[in-house]
């Protein structure tokens, strides 16, 4: 069995290993990192031998740090342990890899949806509907493009309606607000100024990987689109993509029970700041944190980095998307929007829903 893992920022890693009787085997780690002293090398292969085949990744990391702390104390190793470009935790993710358990990119077909204008909170009521689908193994991970043609404000699940939005504003800009299934933070949204896209995957896509990472792990396509459309870009924090400008996107992530991830993000096109700050309350403590002393300098609109209409950057997001994945343009089911409206009743168009953090 073999498995590698890419450190962001960092070296290969590979592993390859048996398992007998449901334990590891012959476990051979190799790759461009830099280890010294060279008997390390064994110490970590002898660390995970004998590990049941289901050992967690957290576990897996554990026992490569402890065997290593080991060696060092009772003299197998000469001298201190050095690990360069990479470190326990990516030795477990290439070994849950090999085994199996965690995926990589290439190992999955992602389906590609661009649906066309949908009311925003039957998009909201999509993100879950389509995380469940692939939970239930009744759609492969999927790639959705947003369009709609209402002005809305989505708020993350766990914020405080009355704290993050003004209800005069909402009523004066006639704006529909939609609480999502994922946390985060609330975007103004109208029709044509964001690019915004879901990504639903297969939890073992992010398998040992932490939420921090998996932001990365999940957006550095977006960074290769961005450049593709001339703009400099990279991350910020635990779940924005910047530029030098400022700002230019948000992640959230919702992850369910049954095995599947929600990873969507919002790009600004070209956002009226004056009617957002109407809309939304942003607190002067929630803008010190993005290094801004402005809230009408916070969001860094698209088209003014790259002259491109919104249509022209999502067909090149898109165009990316596919050139580095497998991919295979899809539609929704009628069942799907049959089960999204349900939830528009049930759910996201619930006051109870709605104002369930008041």
């Amino acid at each position: 069995m073999h498995g590698e893992y890419k450190v962001p920022g960092g070296k290969l890693v590979t592993v390859d290993l048996d398992v007998r009787d449901g334990l590891l085997a012959d476990v051979r780690l190799s790759g461009d990192f830099f280890l010294e002293p060279d008997d390390a090398l064994e110490v970590i292969d002898s660390a995970l031998v004998g590990l049941p085949r289901e050992t967690s990744t957290s576990e897996l990391a554990r026992a490569v740090d402890d065997g290593l702390r080991i060696a060092e104390q009772d003299g197998r190793v000469t001298g201190s342990v050095t690990m360069v470009g990479f470190d326990a935790w990516a030795v477990a993710v290439a070994v849950r890899r090999a085994l199996g358990l965690a995926t990589t990119w290439d190992d999955h077909t992602f389906e590609v949806l661009r649906p066309g204008p949908l009311p925003p909170a039957t998009l909201a009521a999509l993100d879950q509907v389509l995380t469940e689908e692939l939970a239930e193994g009744r759609r492969g991970p999927t790639l959705r493009f947003w369009d709609w043609n209402e002005r809305a404000v989505f708020i993350g699940s766990f914020q405080s309606l009355r704290n993050e939005v003004d209800p005069a504003g909402v009523r004066d800009h006639d704006v529909t607000v939609v609480r999502r299934i994922s946390g985060g933070g609330a975007m103004f949204m109208e029709a044509g100024n964001c690019v915004t896209f879901s990504l639903v995957v297969p939890a073992s896509l992010v398998d040992g990987l932490s939420f921090e990472q998996s932001y990365a792990f999940l957006d550095s396509w977006v960074l290769g689109a961005l450049h593709d459309v001339g703009v400099e870009a990279y991350f910020s924090g635990m779940n924005d993509v910047a530029s030098p400008a400022g700002k230019l996107a948000g992640s959230a992530q919702k992850r369910l029970a049954g095995g599947a991830v929600l990873h969507h993000m919002t790009m600004a096109y070209d956002i009226d700041n004056a009617k957002m700050l109407e809309v939304l309350r942003i607190g002067r403590e929630k803008l010190s944190d993005k290094g801004t002393t402005s809230a009408n300098k916070r969001v860094d609109p698209l088209r003014s980095q790259t002259g491109m209409s919104r249509d022209e950057i999502v067909d090149a997001f898109e165009a990316h998307f596919k050139a580095h994945h497998r991919t295979v343009d899809s539609a929704l089911r009628p069942d799907e929007l049959d089960r999204a409206e349900e939830l528009v009743r049930t759910k996201f168009a619930d006051p109870a829903w709605i104002n369930r953090v008041p």
